[in-house]
């Protein structure tokens, strides 16, 4: 099972964290972390990386659900949504499958919570 939806698309990096912050709200999330791969390898590494930023994303209803239904789901929360310069104005946009994580939990109320995040999520990135 393939564990993350993405889309690739042309538009500048910042332009794309935009679009895929409108995106996810307009689903229900907020962004709780933002996470800049490119400056925190440079500043604990002092290696040079594309600019990729992980977006952790959160829907809070959901989110709600899923913690009544498995109180140690959060070590899977939140939905990251990553963010990445490909180079020549292409920029790839890709949202983890949660149903893919969640395989390994044997739930069925967190199964139907994650089968209606990914919906949300396979929306976000088919819409941009």
């Amino acid at each position: 099972m393939k564990y993350y939806f993405s889309k690739t698309i042309n538009e500048s990096f910042e332009g794309a964290i935009e679009k895929v912050t409108e995106a996810l709200k307009a689903e229900g999330f907020g962004i709780l972390t933002e996470i800049d791969v490119q400056a925190t390898l440079k500043k604990k590494l002092d290696v040079d990386f594309r600019p990729y930023i992980i977006l952790g994303a959160c829907n809070p209803p959901f989110a709600h659900k899923a913690l009544l239904a498995e109180d140690k789901i959060g070590t899977m929360l939140p939905c990251n949504v990553i963010v990445q310069d490909k180079g020549n104005g292409a920029v790839e946009v890709a949202a983890i499958d949660p149903m893919a994580s969640m395989q390994a939990v044997e739930n069925e109320t967190l199964g139907e919570v994650a089968e209606a995040i990914r919906g949300k999520l396979k929306k976000v990135v088919e819409s941009l």
